[in-house]
């Protein structure tokens, strides 16, 4: 099969290549890959593996061959999945616990961006509880997980505040339906809009130094990033008298010890079938060209999701 594999003489430090067909364990099934979501995690974990490593984590495809246990889809099924490594290749071995059978009127394209963009969103905010009528702050908001985020906020009945580094991308987060917006790189200014009920954070260093201050009493904030550092200095007692507010680190793959992927992933492809939740793609491309897109996701050229569909 072709498979795009890590080289570090190459852009995205990823090139294509051809590389064995997966060989599935009993608990997992093997699905035709149609169309693949990159990550920024991911796009920078390439540039400090190993030299033909597989990589990938979100996928959308056909079961090609049914789980050996009995479980998951059937030979033919459309799902959507997530896998730990190894998504960037025409086909791929997927845990029957991490996939969920796709509604037809769901794109593969569509489906592929749902994975750790949605669930990362889904999941964090599930963390917060009741949501009607109270305040949430996402930074990082013009990022896949932070659009995702904005909009099942609203679903919930939230009222939601963006923080973004950039002026540019204030149309994008107020398409996604957030209600206020803040342009800076601390997050001050966006705590003198609360306190929060629910704050989600992929920032890091000063925003989640400044963020944990702005959670309302018997709220939490969920930590899921640090892509602006990862050393963080907070005022404690301040953020202890606040009383029963909470700080949770969210790591996507260990929440799937609490609920299975494919449940939230079935919530999230039904919410787009339904048209409930829409996705913003900014780029998308070929699995030839998987490592061009990859560099402009690392130089953040890119906004919201960029796909990559599969022949």
């Amino acid at each position: 099969m072709r498979a795009v594999l890590v080289n570090p003489n190459t852009p995205g430090h990823l090139s294509l290549t051809e590389a064995p067909d997966p060989a599935p364990l009993s608990s997992q099934a093997l699905v035709d890959v149609k169309a693949i979501s990159l990550n920024l995690g991911e796009v920078k974990r390439a540039r400090r593996s190993e030299p033909g490593t597989l990589l990938g984590w979100d996928v959308a495809g056909v079961v090609a061959e049914k789980a050996a246990d009995g479980s998951g889809p059937a030979v033919g099924t459309r799902v959507v999945g997530v896998m730990n490594t190894g998504a960037w290749a025409e086909r791929a071995a997927i845990e029957t616990a991490w996939m969920a059978p796709l509604p037809d009127s769901v794109s593969f394209e569509i489906a592929s961006t749902l994975p750790v963009a949605g669930l990362t969103a889904l999941y964090s905010l599930e963390q917060a509880g009741q949501l009607l009528g109270r305040r949430v702050l996402v930074t990082g908001a013009s990022g896949g997980v932070g659009l995702y985020a904005i909009r099942l906020a609203k679903l919930s009945g939230a009222t939601v505040t963006a923080l973004i580094r950039r002026e540019e991308t204030r149309g994008l987060v107020t398409q996604a339906g957030a209600d206020h917006v803040i342009v800076g790189d601390t997050g001050k200014e966006a705590a003198a809009n609360g306190p929060y009920h629910c704050i989600l954070d992929s920032v890091g260093g000063q925003v989640l130094s400044d963020c944990l201050n702005a959670v309302a009493r018997g709220g939490i904030l969920v930590n899921y990033g640090i892509s602006a550092g990862s050393e963080v200095t907070i005022d404690a007692g301040e953020f202890f008298r606040t009383g029963r507010s909470r700080y949770y680190g969210l790591y996507l793959f260990t929440e799937f010890g609490r609920r299975p992927a494919r449940d939230g992933l079935r919530v999230l492809a039904g919410f787009v079938a339904d048209g409930r939740l829409n996705v913003h793609i900014d780029a998308r491309d070929k699995l030839e060209n998987l490592g061009n897109l990859a560099e402009r996701l690392f130089n953040r050229e890119i906004s919201g999701k960029a796909v990559v569909l599969v022949d």
